[in-house]
């Protein structure tokens, strides 16, 4: 069965997917049909993301339990001990409905209302925002989780394109598409990937918290797109480049974190600065010169692509914003040996805010 015949049967409009959308001129779905020996990526097959990203939940929840947690213990990680709040029903329903910061006249307000000195409402406010901080040994978890996999990840990518021709030359991501047989191993490494991403967006909310929530919703979203996107459009050759240049330094951020939470402290600066090299060198020379830049010249202008250079583009925003939080903190933090300062807010969050999650935890 064809792609849209395929699309189709699962309740979606036939007109959506117009190989003149999806496809350059000139080219059609019959180019990608299956045959006896020969593979093409059919959409249908991203639908096993869903049972995907399910597996990869529960394994990472086996991994925290069973692997990460004993490490952290055994390596030290330890939880500080919190002075819990006294319940009081005034204050907590303002925490909880109008703020966990108030003014100085709200803190008048309620002193008077639960019948407290200001200072002592101060400070359950203090503890109260603490208590609500996540446990170091939750963030040491999370943060082995995503090594383990963006160490794999990045290390499997690597060994599937090393001796791939148009891994060196670049030019030959193009040659004779949309007609180029899928390989299995690249087949599951987009589903992994895909389920990976799509995992992140469910569990996001249940992560450690930062302030750039939205700048990770949005880059989660341009993800789960160009992966979504490219596969069905057969552009898998030039995914796997994209992919395989945003791995590259994704687990040396985490390393950083772990040793951080460690406290190497030495050794998480050195680890970091090699992330930050790491990264700009990836995200700001070789993905927007030779990546993309040869997407951009070499690929014929249609739909499909102008969609892809949008949120392309919206990455490169991402990666610029990050760089100039990764090169701040170098300055301020390890170079000039200033006190480590949240630029956050007390609600802290995961990622792939790549400078500003070691900021936070500093």
């Amino acid at each position: 069965l064809s792609a849209p015949t395929i699309l189709t049967r699962m309740g979606l409009s036939e007109e959506i997917w117009n190989h003149e959308y999806w496809l350059p001129p000139g080219a059609t779905w019959e180019d990608m049909k299956d045959s006896a020996d020969v593979r093409y990526p059919q959409p249908r097959d991203l639908l096993l993301c869903i049972p995907g990203a399910l597996l990869l939940i529960l394994v990472r929840c086996v991994f925290e339990r069973t692997v990460a947690l004993p490490v952290g213990r055994r390596l030290g990680v330890s939880d500080k001990l919190r002075p819990k709040v006294q319940p009081n029903a005034v204050l907590e329903g303002f925490y909880r409905l109008l703020g966990r910061t108030p003014k100085e006249g709200d803190l008048i307000s309620l002193a008077k209302q639960s019948d407290l000195p200001v200072a002592k409402v101060e400070t359950w406010f203090r503890r109260r925002r603490a208590q609500d901080q996540p446990r170091l040994m939750k963030k040491f978890c999370e943060a082995s989780w995503r090594f383990t996999f963006y160490f794999t990840s990045f290390f499997s990518g690597l060994a599937l394109l090393y001796d791939k021709p148009w891994f060196w030359d670049h030019t030959l991501c193009w040659l004779r598409y949309p007609q180029q047989p899928l390989l299995p191993a690249f087949g599951w490494f987009y589903l992994l990937e895909l389920s990976f991403y799509c995992a992140l967006v469910v569990t996001l909310p249940f992560d450690v918290k930062r302030k750039d929530f939205k700048e990770q919703i949005i880059h989660h979203i341009a993800t789960i797109t160009l992966i979504f996107v490219s596969y069905c459009a057969n552009l898998i050759r030039f995914g796997m480049m994209v992919m395989l240049v945003h791995d590259a330094s994704d687990y040396i951020l985490e390393l950083a974190k772990m040793l951080h939470y460690l406290k190497l402290k030495r050794v998480c600066e050195a680890t970091f600065i090699v992330f930050a090299v790491v990264f700009i060198v990836s995200r700001l020379v070789i993905f927007p010169l030779t990546t993309y830049y040869y997407f951009v010249t070499k690929f014929q202008l249609f739909l499909l692509s102008g969609l892809i250079n949008t949120f392309l583009m919206i990455l490169q925003l991402l990666h610029i914003f990050w760089s100039y939080l990764i090169i701040q903190m170098i300055f301020s933090v390890i170079l000039r040996g200033a006190k480590r300062k949240d630029a956050r807010s007390d609600t802290e969050e995961s990622d792939r805010s790549e400078a500003e999650e070691l900021a936070k935890d500093k």
